[in-house]
């Protein structure tokens, strides 16, 4: 079988709540976040998941990944990745949407990139260093991140353009599955917070 990429999104956080860009700001969990972040684990742990045995894991350095990681119950396993990190949003930073489009109308980060960090070609060469990784593996793989660079990951798994990502939403503390059909790239599962 095919290796298939797992991807965690962090659990909640003041800054995700308002809705902010938090890009390398270190911003903690919630306690709604916390909460979250054991119920994913708690959900791997059972059928058909049943922990995930003998998985490579890896998680964006920040604290709202590696925490999310640690409370799942993948600490232990996992490495950090710089490649996780997400979109450096330069001078957006701690910014809503509302707010960057009082400065800069139309703006849309999935075509424009930001001003004083990363532009898509930036955010899409390390997505795609994520993708070849999971697919040279010979089992599935777990990542925990967040949501533009887990967005854009899955844009790149599937062949399409980063701006994909401006089309498929990510909650906090969701689950998704990155696979196969007929032989092709695939979405098994996207966005699934059941679990909470």
């Amino acid at each position: 079988m095919a290796p298939r990429i797992l991807l965690a999104r962090h659990g909640q956080t003041a800054w995700s709540q308002l809705g902010k860009h938090t890009g390398r700001t270190d911003v903690p969990l919630l306690e709604e976040g916390k909460q979250g972040a054991k119920l994913l684990g708690e959900r791997l742990a059972r059928d058909p998941w049943k922990g995930l045995p003998g998985l490579e894991v890896r998680t964006s350095p920040l604290v709202r990944a590696s925490e999310s990681c640690d409370l799942a119950g993948f600490g232990a396993r996992a490495e950090p990745w710089d490649a996780l990190l997400e979109w450096d949003y330069g001078e957006y930073e701690g910014m809503t949407p509302a707010e960057i489009q009082a400065v800069r109308p139309g703006w849309l980060i999935w075509r424009d990139g930001v001003p004083g960090g990363e532009s898509v070609a930036d955010v899409s060469a390390r997505a795609d260093e994520v993708v070849a990784w999971a697919r040279s593996a010979e089992r599935d793989v777990l990542v925990f991140a967040h949501g533009h660079i887990l967005r854009t990951l899955a844009a790149r798994w599937l062949g399409f353009d980063a701006s994909f990502g401006a089309r498929i939403r990510l909650d906090p503390t969701s689950l998704s599955v990155l696979g196969w059909a007929y032989g092709a790239p695939a979405l098994e599962r996207w966005n699934d917070t059941g679990h909470l």
